[in-house]
């Protein structure tokens, strides 16, 4: 995935995220998608005026989402279409991260940039289209991950991931190709 962003409007996305993540028994997963593309809204618009109105709902996230909630997602990321969030328990992601369209995050998940001895961001993450990032997986530094790649629970990327794969273990391999 290149890094533009998605090619799919605020209302068509919304519409999206609704249907992968709205359930009646666990609504939290749809309450962060909704906050974060409310936000995202004010914070990636280009008019100032809209950046001035969404100040305080900016603050209202950072404090509800990343303090109450314990969800790290910068209103700042570029994050394609259909995102589905299971649980949403230690979610931690860059705000340099990429994200594609139809991308599945489970809980713990870490997706953050490598820096040099100077602290100099040598780049962070980004994942392809219909991506399924299991449990407790880190993914760091300068790192493509495919399209239709599966990454198993526990795994720790930290190079490239063809697309059409499945990776698993620490560091993680490819253990399959389709």
């Amino acid at each position: 995935m290149d890094k533009k962003s998605s090619s799919v409007n605020f209302y068509e996305a919304f519409k999206l995220d609704f249907k992968n993540n709205f359930t009646y028994r666990n609504p939290k997963p749809f309450i962060i998608v909704f906050s974060f593309r409310l936000t995202s809204f004010f914070a990636q618009n280009r008019y100032k005026l809209l950046k001035v109105i969404g100040f305080p709902i900016r603050i209202l996230y950072r404090f509800f989402i990343e303090w109450f909630l314990g969800v790290e997602i910068p209103d700042t990321t570029k994050i394609g279409h259909s995102i589905m969030i299971h649980h949403g328990v230690g979610l931690v992601i860059n705000p340099k991260v990429v994200i594609g369209n139809n991308v599945v995050l489970r809980h713990n998940t870490t997706l953050g940039h490598k820096t040099d001895k100077e602290g100099n961001c040598l780049g962070a993450p980004v994942i392809g289209n219909n991506v399924d990032i299991g449990a407790n997986v880190v993914i760091l530094g300068r790192v493509n991950i495919g399209d239709n790649t599966i990454i198993g629970a526990g795994s720790v990327i930290v190079k490239d991931v063809p697309s059409n794969s499945v990776v698993v273990g620490n560091p993680a391999k490819v253990i399959r190709t389709f």
